[in-house]
């Protein structure tokens, strides 16, 4: 019974094994198939991870670089600032030693110099030694090898000098002095073995012919630039002059006009009084009255325009602003004899400048230059410019302005407020345009983002 049982179980077993075999063969695709979706599933979760982690990386190296961008803001800021303490190193400021009135006498100076050291040279003065030398026991080679040292150093000091006398300007005159200074340190090193050395008064006139070429040419410039003023200044004139007369001339032909349509509006007011009926001759009479007036506004603006005209001296003080250009608290003060100043402003508001002026004041004055001189020496101090005081530029507030202006003038009528309406545009424009190019790059950003 027992084995009876064992054997049954056994045929079953074998039964189950071999229906189990069919069946995995039977559906074995079905099987690789759920195989391969939960494999892709897995995958896609790992993708899935990836991309979210790739995110987080992204943000991470956003936040980097913006804090790169800001250290590599802040040290190339450094990196300016000691460039430019590099370059002011050597800078110090030049006090005039030699005041001549023109270039002229600058010119004469460094001739006479020029010419001191020729003959200083010629005399054998220019290099000395104080060594009598012989060569093979003669004195005679001894001076000949002397003099050809002496011309040497002479030569080779002069290269030197020369050379920094040519590129001397207001900020390196310091460092050319010490270049020639150093020149002759060197120089008479290497020949102080044959006791050969620059004449110190040959030095001294080197270093005097490199101050008065740099005072020499700052004079030139002064004297260019006051040229220039006074050109500007004549062309001024000019353009003030042909005003007047145009508006004398436009005055006087607007007077001719209004005087011939007055007589004849008389005539024909003298015509009417039996041909025409009272409320008509009314209208010739108001006709009459309304040229009259139009003649007399002629006349007065004709005799303005010459009186104005005699009064060479008669203009106006304008005090103008641009902030653009020049920044807050810097006010050009200057003086214009033109029939309409604003013309002069508009000028000045040209092509030179970024931006038109703002126009604070306008004052007329019949001593125009008077008025303009008070204003200059009243803030020379506060000029913009302290080397060349011509300059109109000054920093100041208004506040100072109106207070003087006040003191000399009495009444004073001052706009304190600066429309500066194309810088201020300009500058919004600029911070929309920042905006504009930061919401873009971060768009673009979150599109990468996205495609990741």
């Amino acid at each position: 019974m027992l084995i009876f049982i064992i054997i049954t179980l056994s045929i079953l077993l074998l039964y189950f094994v071999y229906e189990n075999f069919i069946l995995k063969k039977k559906y074995k695709p079905l099987i690789d198939i759920d195989k391969y979706v939960r494999g892709k599933e897995n995958e896609v979760e790992q993708t899935e991870k990836t991309i979210s982690d790739l995110k987080n990386e992204v943000l991470k190296e956003k936040e980097k670089l913006k804090k790169l961008s800001s250290i590599k803001s802040t040290l190339e800021k450094e990196m300016n600032v000691l460039e430019e303490q590099d370059e002011l190193h050597d800078f110090s400021f030049y006090n005039p030693k030699y005041f001549f009135d023109n270039s002229k006498e600058y010119k004469e100076r460094l001739d006479s110099i020029y010419n001191i050291q020729k003959d200083m040279i010629k005399n054998k003065k220019a290099a000395i030694c104080d060594t009598e030398w012989s060569v093979g026991n003669s004195k005679v080679q001894g001076r000949k090898m002397t003099n050809e040292n002496l011309k040497l150093i002479i030569r080779a000091f002069n290269g030197e000098a020369d050379a920094a006398i040519a590129k001397v300007k207001y900020n390196n005159i310091s460092t050319m002095i010490k270049r020639i200074e150093k020149s002759k340190e060197v120089i008479n090193k290497l020949g102080s073995t044959n006791r050969c050395f620059i004449n110190e008064n040959y030095f001294d006139l080197k270093i005097e012919e490199l101050e008065l070429t740099h005072e020499y040419r700052e004079k030139l410039q002064e004297e260019k630039e006051e040229q220039q003023r006074i050109k500007e200044e004549m062309r001024e004139e000019e353009k003030a002059i042909k005003e007047h007369e145009k508006a004398i001339k436009d005055a006087e032909t607007e007077e001719i006009r209004n005087k011939k349509a007055l007589e004849q509006a008389k005539k024909e007011y003298e015509s009417s009084m039996f041909t025409k009926t009272e409320k008509e001759r009314e209208k010739y009479s108001k006709k009459i009255e309304e040229l009259e007036a139009k003649l007399l506004i002629a006349q007065t603006i004709r005799e303005r325009a010459v009186s104005q005209a005699q009064l060479t001296k008669s203009g106006h003080v304008y005090i103008i602003s641009n902030i653009g250009s020049f920044g807050e608290s810097i006010y050009k003060i200057g003086m214009t004899r033109r029939l309409e100043p604003m013309d002069r402003v508009k000028e000045l508001g040209d092509a030179s400048v970024p931006f038109p002026f703002d126009v604070h004041a306008m004052i007329f004055s019949e001593n125009a230059p008077e008025l303009e001189n008070k204003f200059h020496k009243e803030f020379r101090d506060k000029s913009v410019n302290l080397v060349n005081l011509k300059r109109e530029f000054f920093e100041v507030t208004l506040e100072e302005i109106e207070k003087f202006a006040k003191l000399n003038l009495g009444e004073f009528k001052l706009t304190k407020v600066a429309i500066a309406e194309q810088f201020r545009v300009s500058e919004q424009i600029k911070k929309d345009r920042i905006i504009l190019e930061q919401s873009e790059e971060e768009n673009s950003i979150e599109k990468e983002i996205d495609l990741i």
